[in-house]
């Protein structure tokens, strides 16, 4: 085993492996922090992790519902592999987690915030638990029967704040509350006010927001206008065709045509008030410069791009997530292009602290991106969602089949960002479209994809 030669304090005693900070947001899209170029939204703390360290431009969620995404993060595989009974069902027991594979190696392992997968933190390698949020149904704790703009609020199972014993942790009613981030925040701070000295510190904070239920944090009302709010350039008033999920309850959030300017205003104050609460966590480490940090979401969200609403769609807005990692030893303030996947950060966290990656892993270490010692990890990347959508897309193009749909979509994502512009029909691009198309079935098989 490989020790990475860092020495860090923790207390008044010296270990030879780094603490580390995993930090999930839930839906916020690539494009809302703004030292990576969103000129409207202020996000300084968010900012001054990217000054610290790498932020990512390509960094893809592979399937864009949480828990699936959350379930390839904790087991560093495609979502065919981590989930047998795809889509739904338990993570694979015979998969190693990346809290366990942590707490094997001598960490303090804690979770924090959301629970969105099967089981409880402590059956996925997790020590302890602190401001869990998960579902099941906890008394006691009241839900608003509405969001801000008076819609009411369905599909929420009692979600709760719970201890490792099923218990309620808070006597507060703070369920889907809008001081839900700071109710998060004080539990990771919790963790590091008292987690022992004798252990380095593997803490995974989940925060619940911006996921909807939207509602202006406390203090934070008419935060952002939204008369002055911007729309997407690649807005639209509707879907041009049935994706797959137009039916599903985020695409039911707003009426078509489209009006997300407010959506949009309050998502982004929720954006703001958790990078508030990070800001918080952040103040709270003892040696945060000495501290590995990553900052992602488990994927983004349309919010009116493309004339969608949800993140059920292999759009860039939202199969793709904001990812930050810094640490010791590692590059400030750089950006980088290169295709990565939220699976590939349970090696990324091995090789980072000298651990050994277990052999159900099949990511791959971005460590050699963030050491220079490569500028590519992955010749492509693969999204899909239930049966009614495959992606793949390497460094230029982008391929969407639909299969219910009878639809594909070609997009140029280096003269066509923004995928306003659907190729997939001109002859000229014929072969490019059949290569990525082999290419993907190829992925399909090999990962044991349910629907081929």
């Amino acid at each position: 085993m490989r020790l990475l030669l860092i020495i860090l304090t923790l207390g008044t005693r010296l270990y030879a492996a780094p603490n580390i900070l995993l930090i999930v947001a839930d839906d916020q899209r690539p494009d809302t922090i703004r030292a990576l170029g969103n000129a409207v939204i202020d996000t300084p703390n968010l900012d001054r992790l990217a000054a610290r360290g790498t932020a990512f431009s390509r960094a893809y969620a592979g399937y864009p519902i949480c828990h699936v995404s959350r379930a390839q993060i904790l087991t560093g595989n495609p979502a065919f592999r981590a989930l047998p009974k795809y889509p739904g069902g338990a993570i694979d027991p015979t998969l190693a987690t990346l809290g366990g594979t942590l707490q094997k190696a001598g960490y303090h392992t804690c979770y924090t915030g959301k629970w969105h997968n099967d089981g409880h933190p402590k059956q996925r390698g997790y020590t302890t638990t602190s401001g869990l949020y998960s579902s099941g149904g906890g008394k006691g704790v009241t839900q608003p029967d509405s969001d801000d703009r008076g819609r009411p609020l369905t599909g929420y199972r009692g979600w709760t704040f719970k201890d490792e014993n099923n218990q309620a942790e808070l006597d507060k009613g703070v369920g889907l509350q809008p001081d839900n981030s700071r109710h998060i925040a004080d539990g990771a701070i919790r963790v590091i006010q008292t987690a022992p000295k004798g252990k380095p510190l593997f803490l995974h904070v989940n925060f619940a927001f911006p996921h909807d239920p939207r509602q202006w944090p406390a203090g934070m009302k008419d935060r952002y206008t939204a008369a002055k709010m911007p729309l997407p350039a690649n807005f639209a008033p509707q879907h041009p065709f049935d994706h797959g999920n137009l039916g599903g309850r985020d695409e039911l959030l707003l009426p078509t045509p489209r009006i997300a300017s407010e959506e949009l205003a309050i998502y982004y104050a929720m954006i703001t008030d958790l990078d508030a609460q990070l800001g918080r966590i952040l103040d709270a480490l003892p040696a945060c410069d000495e501290t590995i940090i990553i900052f992602t979401s488990d994927q983004g969200l349309a919010l009116g791009s493309h004339g969608l609403i949800g993140k059920q769609n292999e759009y860039e807005h939202s199969i793709r997530s904001p990812l930050i990692i810094c640490g010791p030893g590692l590059p400030k303030n750089e950006r980088c292009a290169a295709l990565v996947n939220l699976s590939d950060l349970f090696p990324t966290l091995c090789d980072l602290a000298g651990i050994a990656v277990p052999s159900t892993v099949h990511s791959k270490s971005l460590a050699p991106l963030l050491r220079h010692q490569t500028g590519r990890v992955h010749d492509f990347v693969t999204g899909a969602f239930t049966d009614t959508q495959r992606m793949i897309c390497d460094e230029r193009w982008k391929l969407v089949l639909y299969p219910k749909a009878g639809r594909e979509q070609l997009f140029d994502l280096q003269t066509d960002p923004d995928e306003m512009h659907d190729l997939s029909g001109e002859p000229a691009h014929k072969t490019t479209r059949n290569d990525l198309k082999a290419r993907l079935e190829t992925w399909r098989r090999e990962q044991g994809d349910p629907d081929l």
